[in-house]
């Protein structure tokens, strides 16, 4: 569980590295930084911040901010009410953005996340994107990423988000963020 504090500390990196990149946020966009610890409490390692510019029933838009070797654990977006899962595209900004689906596993892969002894992570097609390089992730594929040494900017075009309802692999993630005060 995270704290109020933890949160808001975050949520301060999260905006001052957005706006060292560039970025420009409003204050209502920056009082409602998304911190997702995934349920572990090991945000340095497991975890992601972003901010959602628009989700509507269409296309969805966020900002995705991972810092140095942060990983967003392995999941799919899932059919949700008759409708096909997320498709995304992941649009490197600043950083390196190691990312996995599935396909031929890449030899030697460069992230290294934790609890892979829990058999969290099953796809390790390799891409690594660059700033201004970008990948498509088509509905229910499962797949990972984590940031480089220095972190990352990902700007994410997708359409309609229900992230609420995606699947992890790993069964002690929790997508929503519990508060512990």
């Amino acid at each position: 569980m995270l704290t109020s504090r933890d949160i808001e500390a975050a949520r301060a990196q999260t905006a001052e590295t957005l706006a060292h990149a560039g970025i420009v946020l409003t204050d209502a966009e920056r009082a409602e930084i998304e911190v997702s610890d995934f349920g572990l409490s090991e945000l340095a390692s497991t975890g992601l911040q972003l901010v959602v510019y628009v989700n509507t029933q269409r296309v969805c838009a966020k900002e995705l901010v991972l810092t140095p070797g942060q990983t967003c654990p392995e999941h799919r977006h899932v059919s949700v009410d008759g409708q096909p899962g997320k498709e995304e595209t992941f649009r490197c900004r600043q950083g390196l953005v190691y990312l996995y689906t599935d396909g031929e596993p890449t030899p030697n892969p460069k992230a290294t996340p934790t609890r892979l002894d829990k058999g969290a992570y099953t796809v390790w097609h390799e891409t690594i994107l660059r700033p201004g390089e970008q990948f498509t992730i088509m509905p229910d594929t499962k797949h990972w990423f984590q940031a480089g040494p220095e972190g990352a900017i990902v700007t994410e075009f997708s359409t309609r988000s229900t992230d609420e309802h995606d699947v992890f692999t790993d069964p002690d993630i929790a997508r929503v963020t519990v508060v512990a005060d």
